[in-house]
């Protein structure tokens, strides 16, 4: 009998060694190489035909039969896109991620943390498409039928066109796909899902590779789109091999936090879109829904004018994301260190910007206890956010509120220089809209919107942050 033959695999990156290793030399991950079998040992049917070859001589997982001759090569002129068409998916955010809808064969794999929602979204997706009248096979490894039935009846996604298959085995949900026939296929999720003939545990690099293989094999063979959900690791990468995200279309990142409503869909790699859209929903209890215009989640409703606060506009993708900063200078009481709390924006950008108000404008800062969060649960790593922050802190550390109706965009350099920042243009149109009378702008750059600034905006260019806050802060 022959020998069968093994190697090492690295579960973050894919890359392989004869040996086991404690590091992975490619990537330089620590306890990530796992024992993978080199002997073809799967044989069951694909769905139309061929035999699957998770882990065979190839190792990609895609049906090993040989093509039949109508499917010879054409010329690239001669090939039809008709059936490559996008279809919506029902979800307008989704299909903003997506880059105009489902197309057919794409293999889109969504990935986040658990409880952020991502069930709840492909069920939504499931339902919104049943009731335009295609079929949808929903397959659940980790949750039983009543369990997604109770949710379906929560967020109204209750049809009789959507098929529930509660299945972990691969042979079996190869086998529903093939009964079903369906317009979209949805597994929840990928690392639930493994063979019998597969060495290794469900999730394993082995098993989620074949699994992978599999299903992507049917989606390209039968133009069936295929949405796989993927957990994460705790680092926030995808869990199992880096090969399945070179394998798929599509990955998109579902982001949120617990205690906030906003979850953002992010695309992280897209072979038929854009990969800066974001997508916005608020959770409810009732579902997921879509926010064409999240301005409202990210500022204060209070009517009151404050000291300590200031607006800016980020850029989440394309989408131009109007930010409320608040914050609060109290004085350290007795001999305490003064602390220093950032929610919502990074604390290393908010420690340069208090060593700047100190040193550039003589802010006596080191003595007082420091604040600063965003409104709504936002959160935001942009440079561009600066200015707003450094205004915020001097309102308060004045005690004087800054300019009604004002906001402010630009980076702060430790000189106090105000730099010029990307997308200054659409930061300012959002602006407007939203009815911002007043917007501190750097100057440097601003030459190039000539003729496009609208004309319910007034802009204050600056060049550095003592300019910024005479104007932001007047007189009393």
């Amino acid at each position: 009998m022959a020998k069968n033959k093994t190697h090492f695999e690295c579960s973050e990156c894919g890359a392989t060694s004869i040996k086991w290793m404690g590091q992975c030399r490619t990537c330089k991950a620590w306890g990530t190489l796992e024992e993978v079998s080199l002997t073809p040992t799967l044989t069951a049917a694909a769905p139309g035909g061929g035999a699957i070859d998770p882990v065979g001589v190839t190792g990609t997982g895609i049906v090993a039969a040989t093509l039949p001759a109508a499917r010879k090569a054409k010329p690239i002129c001669n090939v039809p896109i008709e059936e490559s068409r996008s279809v919506s998916s029902g979800l307008g955010e989704l299909d903003r991620v997506l880059g105009g809808g489902l197309v057919p064969g794409a293999v889109i794999l969504l990935a986040g943390e658990p409880g952020v929602g991502k069930s709840t979204l492909l069920l939504e997706v499931a339902g919104a498409l049943a009731g335009t009248g295609k079929e949808v096979l929903y397959v659940t490894g980790e949750e039983s039928a009543a369990q997604v039935r109770l949710r379906a009846e929560r967020i109204g996604a209750l049809h009789e066109r959507v098929l529930l298959a509660s299945e972990t085995e691969l042979e079996s949900v190869l086998g529903q796909i093939e009964a079903a026939q369906p317009q979209l296929v949805i597994v929840d999720s990928v690392q639930t899902i493994s063979s019998s003939q597969v060495e290794g545990a469900a999730g394993g690099v082995s098993q989620v590779r074949a699994v992978a293989g599999a299903l992507i094999s049917v989606a390209k063979r039968f133009s069936v789109p295929v949405l796989l959900v993927g957990h994460v690791t705790k680092t926030g990468g995808i869990a199992g091999p880096r090969v399945l995200e070179h394998l798929v279309d599509v990955v998109c990142q579902f982001e949120g936090d617990r205690f906030s409503r906003l979850r953002l869909l992010r695309a992280v790699k897209n072979r038929y879109g854009p990969t800066d859209e974001v997508g916005c929903f608020e959770l409810s209890e009732t579902g997921l829904v879509g926010l064409p215009d999240p301005s409202g989640l990210f500022l204060s409703q209070s009517p009151a004018h404050v000291p300590g606060t200031c607006i800016t506009v980020t850029l989440e993708g394309r989408r131009p994301m109007p930010i409320e900063l608040q914050t609060l200078v109290s004085p350290v009481q007795g001999q305490a260190s003064p602390r220093r709390v950032a929610n919502g924006i990074e604390r290393s950008r908010v420690d340069m910007i208090l060593a700047v108000l100190q040193t550039r404008l003589g802010l006596k800062l080191h003595s007082a206890d420091v604040y600063v969060s965003t409104v709504g649960g936002a959160q935001t790593s942009e440079p561009t956010a600066d200015l707003g922050v450094a205004i915020a802190v001097a309102s308060a550390a004045y005690n004087r509120p800054a300019r009604l109706g004002l906001a402010a965009v630009g980076e702060v350099s430790l000189t106090g220089e105000i730099r010029s920042i990307f997308g200054l243009g659409r930061r300012i149109s959002e602006a407007a809209r939203l009815g911002i009378r007043e917007m501190i702008v750097p100057k440097n750059g601003l030459e190039s919107l000539e003729g496009s600034i609208p004309s319910n905006i007034k802009l204050l260019p600056v060049t550095n942050l003592m300019e910024a806050i005479m104007h932001a802060i007047p007189e009393q």
